[in-house]
């Protein structure tokens, strides 16, 4: 009798785990590979960006692999993610053949979330002695603008423009947050859908831009969205920061 007990107990435990493990697996709706920057600019936000990702794929049902490790945008690897979030890692950071990789992985449709230096757009960043070919494509990816120098990290305030778009969906109309607030040659749009800009009244710029985007998306790419902010880890424990970084990454991974 006791025999018997213990395998029935032992069976319900095997078969317990079976389905433990099956609704965890179906529970992984994506997989989503995070490429940090090695700068030190950015680093107290990246040390912080691999629990902030973790946790918002583990409440999100998907997959997060953390890394600063250029070499895994190769395509037999990205082949495995259907969202890469390029976090402060800036394009010329990239190796050629890395660069070909990522732009292959966008043009097949799957989802890029870039993050703050991920836009450094403008040849200035190559050198003047640089051999390096520009990536080109790259800045056509941005909206066709180019990088200029940031004023001082600051309180300044985002104005949602878009709230239609699923990204932006679940934000308030203006919300205050620090940052360094990125200027470029010229406003983007026209070339991209502007989802949400600073009030240039809220802080002290460098070179005022006017109209001045700062989360955006580029229609001529099926999944694409480039947040602006986000230099600092207060942005990742801002609540709307959370949800804007959220809906971007489940947006991206979306068929």
């Amino acid at each position: 009798m006791i025999k018997s007990l213990r395998r029935t107990s032992a069976s319900a435990l095997i078969i317990l785990a079976f389905f433990s493990l099956n609704a965890n697996a179906q529970a992984i709706k994506f997989k989503v590979l995070v490429l940090a920057s090695q700068a030190k600019d950015h680093w107290k936000s990246i040390s912080a960006g691999k629990e902030f990702f973790e946790k918002l794929g583990k409440e999100n049902h998907f997959a997060v692999d953390f890394t600063d490790d250029t070499s895994k945008i190769n395509d037999a690897n990205l082949a495995k993610y259907q969202v890469f979030v390029m976090f402060h890692l800036a394009p010329f950071d990239m190796s050629a053949s890395q660069q070909a990789a990522l732009q292959k992985f966008v043009e097949q449709g799957k989802g890029w979330v870039g993050v703050h230096a991920a836009g450094l757009t403008g040849k200035e960043f190559l050198g003047p002695n640089s051999k390096a070919a520009y990536w080109q494509w790259f800045e056509g990816l941005m909206g066709n603008v180019t990088y200029s120098p940031h004023p001082a990290f600051q309180d300044g305030m985002v104005v949602v423009e878009d709230h239609d778009h699923p990204g932006t969906k679940n934000l308030p109309a203006k919300f205050w947050l620090a940052d360094e607030w990125y200027e470029w040659n010229k406003s983007p749009r026209g070339n991209v859908r502007v989802l949400a800009t600073v009030d240039e009244s809220t802080y002290k710029q460098n070179k005022p831009m006017g109209d001045h985007p700062m989360i955006w998306t580029n229609e001529n790419f099926r999944r694409m969205i480039y947040i602006c902010i986000g230099h600092s880890p207060t942005s990742l424990v801002n609540p709307n920061y959370v949800i804007l970084m959220r809906d971007a990454i489940l947006w991206a991974a979306s068929k």
